[in-house]
């Protein structure tokens, strides 16, 4: 059976359209919030294997502790770190991020610390900003520390902005130490 040229064009556009409508599907990701523990995970991970650094694994328990964090944040309104235990021997790290409300997905959200390697020199911790800014470049140590093993975040939606909040054990920018 032949398809007259027009009718061709019609069936090729139908099935056109008829991927278009499932791939999303397929590929798992309907929206920005679709599998977001294992995207924020492969995001730190693909950083962390660039550079030759051990994968991390997701760890319940510190999205648990990041969770509660989130949603403080989400009821003081803006960026503010938990404040440190004196008597935790071992106490987390912790990375936090905030934009507006639905708008950012996880790898944009993982990227803006992934992008702090622009600023980023080796050497001792905290001499490792080009511009001697440590805050150009802290979020992205602690992405990329050697030592850390595990990580577990949450995200959080305020009213007008969403806040993501990352946990680390073992936590990093230790002073007098090298990130990797």
């Amino acid at each position: 059976m032949r398809f007259s040229t027009t009718t061709g064009r019609m069936a090729k556009l139908a099935m056109a359209g008829a991927i278009a409508l499932v791939a999303p599907l397929m590929q798992g990701a309907t929206d920005l919030s679709t599998n977001f523990n294992d995207r924020v995970l492969a995001g730190h991970n693909r950083e962390r294997e660039a550079l030759g650094i051990p994968a991390l694994r997701w760890d319940n328990n510190l999205a648990r502790d990041a969770a509660i964090w989130a949603q403080h944040l989400t009821e003081v309104g803006h960026l503010v770190h938990s404040p440190d235990e004196p008597l935790d021997p071992d106490p987390q790290g912790e990375n936090l991020w905030a934009g507006t409300r639905g708008y950012y997905g996880a790898d944009s959200m993982v990227g803006l610390w992934v992008a702090e390697r622009k600023n980023f020199k080796q050497g001792i911790f905290p001499n490792n900003a080009i511009n001697g800014d440590l805050e150009q470049v802290g979020h992205y140590t602690q992405l990329t520390w050697r030592s850390t093993k595990a990580v577990g975040c949450a995200l959080a939606h305020g009213r007008r902005d969403d806040f993501l909040v990352c946990r680390y054990n073992e936590g990093g920018n230790v002073m007098g130490e090298r990130p990797f």
